[in-house]
């Protein structure tokens, strides 16, 4: 998606989202669901993460961020998680879809300027898009 804006002095900028993936395997259970929730047992899944930036177009350089630098950002998140529980990371006691979202969200958003959504997916047809808190987008 690409829209063009144009800044105080009249020069267009190009908008554009772009997104990088990531993938990591990892069990955990849900703890608030029912016992005879089938994800009340421990289980496991193959994440695949997008990571959405917005921004303008560097006009000198060609691109709103390096992929290197959403790469490098993640890859600590991705060491954590990769091969692991999430239950027994801090903030993840309760891994659901949308709480690691979150907590990716809360991790990056420092490192990551112009972060626009974070999708989590368990399965390739199942998953979630978060794009921050209400209060983060007023």
């Amino acid at each position: 998606m690409a829209t063009v804006v144009a800044d105080a002095q009249g020069t267009r900028a190009s908008i554009v989202e772009l997104f990088a993936e990531f993938s990591f395997e990892a069990a955990h259970r849900l703890p608030s669901v029912p016992e005879t929730h089938p994800c009340a047992r421990m289980h496991g899944h193959s994440y695949q993460i997008r990571i959405t930036i917005k921004g303008p177009v560097d006009e000198r350089i060609g691109w709103v961020r390096d992929f290197y630098d959403i790469a490098s950002a993640f890859e600590p998140f991705r060491v954590q998680l990769d091969h692991h529980v999430l239950n027994e990371i801090p903030g993840l006691e309760n891994p659901t879809s949308e709480h690691l979202a979150r907590w990716l969200w809360q991790g990056l958003s420092g490192v990551l300027t112009n972060l626009a959504a974070i999708e989590v997916r368990e399965t390739r047809y199942m998953g979630c898009t978060y794009r921050g808190d209400e209060d983060e987008l007023n």
